[in-house]
């Protein structure tokens, strides 16, 4: 069912050196740029699937992520430690570090982690980030390596059944509608410019 991040969405206090750092450094494609009246929400593509998004809104009503070390316990009340954005083979891996270290950007790692080898940095906005390239293949989930796993381990890798309420009401297809909301009008300004097809399913 699932397919990837869909996007994961963040705040900059300076989008320009957003869009240089993941279209320019990074190589991710800008693909949708929507700016209205007190935000701009730009999102980046990391593949077929999967993106980062980020908003930027009027100046002083936002501030820089704090500087803290991804995996670590800080004292600072935060909801995000990092984002992992994976790399297709080991070279892609040593390629970006070379890119990164090449544009004096400060790159931790290559870290082999037994399932992945991974290099941490930060993004202009101190967001931190960790590129990882799947070193093994997992054949029987879940690898645990754990001494107290939780009980719930136990039950295996797949979805467990009545822990929670099964559908009972389902939309129907009549009603299977959205609202206009932010950047609703993109798609028509797509269409006429010739820049992208609306989707049926």
């Amino acid at each position: 069912m699932f397919s990837g991040i869909h996007h994961l969405a963040f705040i900059t206090t300076d989008l320009e050196r957003t869009v240089r750092f993941y279209r320019d450094l990074l190589g991710m494609p800008l693909t949708v740029c929507i700016g209205e009246e007190g935000f701009r929400h730009y999102f980046f593509r990391i593949n077929e699937n999967d993106s980062l998004a980020f908003f930027q809104y009027p100046e002083g009503s936002a501030e820089p992520m704090r500087n803290t070390r991804p995996g670590v316990p800080s004292d600072s009340k935060r909801g995000f430690d990092h984002v992992s954005i994976g790399v297709d083979s080991k070279r892609s891996l040593f390629e970006l570090r070379d890119k990164l270290v090449a544009a004096d950007i400060p790159v931790e790692g290559v870290i082999d982690h037994g399932v992945c080898w991974s290099i941490y940095f930060k993004d202009p906005n101190n967001l931190p980030l960790e590129v990882s390239w799947q070193s093994l293949d997992i054949t029987r989930p879940p690898v645990v390596s754990d001494r107290e796993p939780l009980s719930v381990v136990d039950e295996g890798s797949e979805p467990q059944k009545d822990h929670w309420p099964e559908v009972s009401a389902f939309t129907p297809e009549s009603d299977w509608t959205a609202k206009p909301g932010a950047g609703a009008a993109i798609s028509l300004l797509a269409v006429e410019q010739g820049r992208g097809e609306l989707v049926d399913e």
